[in-house]
Order: structure tokens, then sequence, then C-alpha cells
């Protein structure tokens, strides 16, 4: 099969942990190699970001990154990028009029809004990721990361137009209903975790003897960071490890820290909060094996990837119930799920497990053998094959000849994936 991925502003070639980078990027460039893999050729169409970018690159095997000039070729927020979608969308159609592929996947509105206008000159079915919806971010007071206000109406505008949407969580799922998209056209498929590289048997990063918690994903302030800064006063002698956000030597300068560092200093835990920033991705298991406890606790997690790749590597997670973690994390088995921002509340709970080895290890080993039954990525990338094929089969199609191990799942593919 011939997939065409767009992803204007989230490269998969891009470094994660900033503003605008994250779990976006991960999810194309490990969903790609997955299909590739599995025998499909996959281009992904994203933003040129600096003048010396080729045309296109071979990002994994059966993998090709276009990258389409549209707009200044640098770094654009992603709030700023609707200006040049336009020009995104018209490049797509010049190309997709001479290498129409059988399908095309979008991830994230903007995305969606391109490829649904260049693929209806091709008579390509859409497929659409959304990564965030706006109606869930605004369910918590404070939520600041919302977006332009024609946001919704396109969301919305996105999600009946396209042949199926893939939800991330139930709860996305449950909000793309209330708005009125057909339940028969939306189908819940997670993220997913690459199991090479996050696995329970490893090395370690070097810790001293204070009990450990740790923080991964990006300081932005939905994720939530501040309240496990504020819930280290109550948890004596605990030091707080937070892996992402700038790159290691911009650290010190940069304000989603100098703002977490303020909140440190005011809940008097300053010397015990140590901010590592964007580490190599490569030594991300390393850390997540060093932590006594993993603790993820935004006010809105689409999917909650830092905290699936905590459980891969066998660490106890403490998670706020909201989105994703609430089928990812099975409460009180794989870890434990809180309301969001409740720091005196969290503080007690990470009391109670630092206090608890017997039962961090039985969550450490249930989460991890939940995470291997159900989000490695390759059987994500055969769920989401098997939606691409009932996509194609109502439009009264067939996948293209390059199907590879696919093949075998084809003839199944509509009971299964019903």
């Amino acid at each position: 099969m011939r997939i065409d991925m767009v992803s204007e502003h989230a490269s998969p070639l891009a470094a994660t942990g900033g503003g605008d980078t994250g779990g976006q990027n991960v999810h194309v460039a490990e969903l790609a190699r997955a299909l590739g893999e599995r025998g499909h050729t996959v281009v992904v169409h994203t933003r040129r970001t600096a003048p010396d970018q080729p045309g296109q690159s071979e990002a994994a095997p059966g993998v090709t990154v276009r990258h389409v000039g549209a707009g200044p070729p640098r770094p654009i927020g992603r709030n700023d990028l609707p200006p040049y979608t336009g020009a995104f969308a018209e490049d797509l159609a010049r190309h997709w009029a001479h290498e129409a592929p059988d399908l095309v996947h979008a991830h994230d509105r903007m995305s969606g809004q391109a490829a649904l206008s260049a693929a209806a000159a091709a008579d390509v079915p859409v497929v659409q990721t959304f990564h965030a919806l706006l109606s869930l971010k605004r369910m918590r007071e404070g939520a600041d990361d919302t977006g332009p206000p024609e946001r919704e109406q396109s969301e919305s505008e996105v999600a009946e137009r396209a042949d199926m949407v893939l939800a991330t969580s139930t709860q996305e799922q449950r909000s793309l209903r209330r708005r009125g998209v057909d339940p028969g056209r939306i189908a819940v498929v997670p993220g997913g975790v690459d199991l090479e590289r996050f696995f329970p048997e490893g090395p370690a990063a070097r810790r001293g003897d204070a009990p450990r918690v740790l923080c991964l994903g990006r300081l932005v302030r939905r994720k939530g960071v501040d309240t496990v800064v504020r819930a280290l006063a109550g948890v004596p002698e605990a030091e707080l490890v937070v892996v992402g956000g700038p790159a290691p030597g911009a650290v010190d300068g940069d304000e989603q820290v100098g703002r977490l560092r303020g909140v440190a200093e005011e809940a008097g835990v300053a010397e015990r909060v140590r901010f590592l920033g964007a580490v190599p991705r490569e030594q991300v298991p390393a850390y997540l094996r060093s932590a006594d406890l993993a603790v993820n606790m935004p006010w809105y997690e689409p999917f909650g990837m830092s905290t699936v790749e905590a459980m891969a590597c066998g660490a106890p997670v403490v998670a706020s119930a909201v989105g994703g973690h609430l089928d990812t994390v099975v409460n009180d088995v794989t870890g434990r799920l809180l309301p969001p921002a409740r720091p005196r509340a969290l503080a007690f709970r990470m009391r109670r497990l630092l206090s608890d080895p017997v039962t961090r290890e039985s969550y450490g080993f249930a989460a991890a053998d939940r995470v291997t039954a159900r989000y490695g990525w390759d059987t994500v990338a055969a769920r989401i094959e098997r939606c691409y094929l009932r996509v194609l089969r109502a439009r009264g199609r067939e996948p293209g000849e390059e199907t590879g191990r696919s093949g075998a799942l084809a003839a199944a593919a509509p009971e299964r994936g019903r």
C-alpha cells in the first residue's frame, strides 16, 4: 500500500522536547517506520524549516520525508502557521496529481485541512488523527495552550469530511461523538512505544541514595509539572528529576524552566529539583529505569506517551486521571491515577508508594506486561492498517500490490477492524 502522511508542523526528523515538538513528532516517525516494516511505502509531507533541508530524505526503510516549501524556511509556531496552510495544500495537490497514494493519513487539524483540500482533486481517501482537541483542552481552567479562536470549528469540519478519524483515547472518541461525528467513522487507536528501546532490563542512570521521582515530557503549563514540584514539599528527602524541555545547554535561560524554578523556590524544594533538559532519546530509558516513581500530572493528555514509555521500562507510575491515561493505566494494578492539579493528594500518594517497595514492584511488572501486549508499534500499526483497509473498501477499492505482511491481514480486515 502507498500511504502518504501529512504532518505540517511536526516533522518526524525533528528533535523532541521543545514547545512545539513532542509526542506527535515521535508518533509520526514511529508509525511511519512500523508501516514501512510491514511492507508499505510511506511518504511523510512536512514543512521545510531550514534553507538547507533537502527536498526529501529517507527516514527508514520504505519511509521518505518530503520537505514542502510553504512559508519561510525556518521554524514557525503552530499557531502562526495558518497563513501558509493554503500554500502547503497547493503543493500537495500538485504532487498528488502525478503521484497519488492509495490513502492519506493527516496528523493534526491544519494538516487535515491541507490534506482534505488536496486529496479531493485526486479522489484519495483521508484518515485523520488530531493528537489534541480544543474542547478537551478547555475542560480545565488554565489550559492556555488553546490555539486560534477558529480552531474548534475547523476541527469539526475536518472530522466531518475525513473518511475516518482515529481517536487516541476513548475520551476523545466521546468528544467527537458529542460533536455529531458518525460513530462508524471513529476508531480508537492509541499511540505506541518502541519496545526495542523501552524495556525493563537495561542500564539505569546514575543516582544517589535519595528516593527519585522523575517527570518526563514538555514543560508547558498544561503538562502539570508545577503540581509535582509543589507536591515534593510533602515528600521529605525525595529528589525530583525533570527530563524534557530545552536542550541541556539552554536550561538556565529557558522561560519554562525559570517559571518552574520559581515554583520550587516558593515551595521550599529548589535544592531537591533538577532540570536536565531534553536528553538524547536513547538515554531516556536509563533515566526511567533509575526512578522510584515516574509521575505525570497533566491537565489534559491525548495519549500520554511519556507515561506509557515509563510503564514499558517497568517504572511504577502515578498519572493524572485524564485523556489517554484513563485507557493506558489500570488504577492500582499498573499504576495510580489521581485528579490533576492536586499537589497535596499527590504528595500523600507519593509518600505511600515510596515507603512501599512491594507495591511499586507489582505496578512495574504489570505495567511492562500491559505495554508489551498492547502498545508496541507493530501492534498499533497493524490496528491502523486494518482501519486503512476499511476506508479503502468503503470506497470500493483494494490496496495496491505493495502490501508486504499486510496481505495476510487483508482477508480478515473487515471482521477484525470493526
